[in-house]
């Protein structure tokens, strides 16, 4: 078949509907809808039906656009009052908990390559550290829509922490990454530069994403457009421009649209609501997209070679790496019970942002990348099927499950045909 617009959307508007049918009858048995958005991609991939995509390029590109908007739909999302309580657990996890994470897998992994000389992944030290550091975040993509679809309301303030925890720790993640692709690519970079090139782009993240948000918002309030539905667009060009601008200047741009998105969600704001509804249903699309993009993107006959490797890391990070780093970062804190802890230890999703990173090693020719990118997306099956299956199971198991809130809004849409203008007149009469 000729690649034409008219097929490459053909296509597209295809694998976009059997994605959504086959999600949402996955939800009713309880599988993640974002596995089912992976498994279609594959299913329509190279050794499937035959959709050819191998162009990492293109993918890292898709999955940085959907991550811009999905950060910053997410910060929207996430109500300053209820994080408030649980506000420091949340930092402390989204930077200690991925550098921590990051040393405990990948001293792991290179053990554990030693061990296994038959699988012909011997990685060096900074390599096995560098695969460690892909998988070191929990998804947001992942986690919000896991937790918001199976409308899940947890004691102890455990979904804001973990909503926060994993809408903040990307950033950290891909720092990681990319210092240790630059250590790999020139190892004359000392400890020093690479712990300065952190803090520069954490800064540089946290003051651009709070001005940029209150910039969207005092524009937002202030200019007058035609139309109502101009609002959401414009603040889609805030969301892009907030993540270029800081990347251009050395920031990370994954952390400044997360705080943009925090800081215009929390603010008084023209046309909110629709803003909300318009990046909510935004988001959604571009995860169906971006997950059917990495499952067109791998080849299944090579998971095969790198099947036992991965599972092995990924039960360590489930059991091992993944509890002990939550109760070390959560140690100084005494509001979550041992429960709770444990909670959040199984939450440790991973998701598209591993992929996407796992990426990045192979458009910059890091020896070993192909085998990386497989088993990052082996373990990200694995998460998925083993955590994100079981997350409500563990929440009532565990008796952190609570009955939702009553609705605090009430809201009917009217057909046109049924709506009327009526004239009434108060009187003195009527108010007595």
């Amino acid at each position: 078949m000729a690649f034409t617009p008219e097929n490459f959307l053909f296509i597209g508007s295809i694998l976009v509907f059997f994605s959504v049918v086959v999600g949402s009858t996955g939800y009713r048995f309880g599988v993640p809808s974002l596995l089912l958005f992976l498994l279609v991609g594959m299913l329509f991939g190279s050794d499937g039906i035959g959709v050819q995509f191998h162009n990492y390029v293109q993918a890292q590109h898709i999955g940085t656009f959907a991550l811009i908007v999905i950060l910053f739909s997410g910060g929207m999302d996430t109500h300053w009052q209820e994080i408030k309580p649980v506000f420091a657990e949340g930092v402390v996890l989204s930077t200690a908990g991925v550098v921590i994470t990051m040393f405990i897998t990948g001293a792991f992994i290179y053990a554990l390559t030693r061990l296994m000389p038959g699988q012909n992944m011997a990685l060096p030290m900074a390599g096995c550290m560098l695969l460690a550091a892909v998988m070191s975040s929990t998804d947001s993509a992942s986690v919000f829509s896991i937790l918001r679809s199976k409308n899940l309301f947890l004691k102890e303030n455990l979904r804001p922490l973990l909503e926060l925890e994993s809408g903040s720790n990307d950033p950290m993640a891909y720092m990681l990454t990319i210092m240790l692709i630059a250590y790999l690519q020139s190892s004359s970079l000392s400890a020093g530069v690479m712990v300065w090139m952190l803090v520069l782009q954490f800064i540089l993240g946290l003051v651009f994403g709070y001005f940029f948000g209150r910039m969207a918002v005092f524009i937002t309030n202030r200019i007058n457009l035609d139309y109502g539905a101009l609002y959401s667009i414009m603040l889609l060009a805030f969301a892009l421009f907030t993540f270029s601008f800081t990347t251009l200047l050395k920031g990370n741009g994954f952390l400044a649209v997360y705080i943009a998105g925090l800081v215009a969600g929390n603010q008084t704001m023209m046309y909110k609501k629709s803003v909300i509804t318009f990046f909510d249903g935004l988001a959604w699309l571009l995860q169906i997209i971006m997950f059917l993009a990495l499952g067109l993107l791998v080849n299944p006959k090579e998971l095969a070679g790198v099947a036992l490797i991965s599972v092995i890391i990924g039960v360590f990070m489930i059991l091992v790496a993944r509890p002990l780093t939550v109760f070390l970062c959560l140690l100084p804190f005494k509001k979550l019970s041992r429960g709770g802890r444990f909670f959040v230890s199984w939450v440790g999703l991973r998701g598209a942002v591993p992929i996407i990173f796992a990426t990045y090693p192979y458009v910059a020719n890091v020896p070993n990348a192909d085998k990386i990118f497989n088993i990052v997306f082996c373990i990200t099956i694995i998460s998925l099927i083993v955590q994100g299956a079981s997350i409500p199971y563990v929440g009532r198991l565990l008796n952190l499950v609570t009955p939702p809130p009553p609705h605090k809004e009430f809201a009917v849409d009217v057909p046109e045909d049924m709506a009327a203008v009526s004239e009434l007149h108060v009187t003195k009469a009527l108010l007595a």
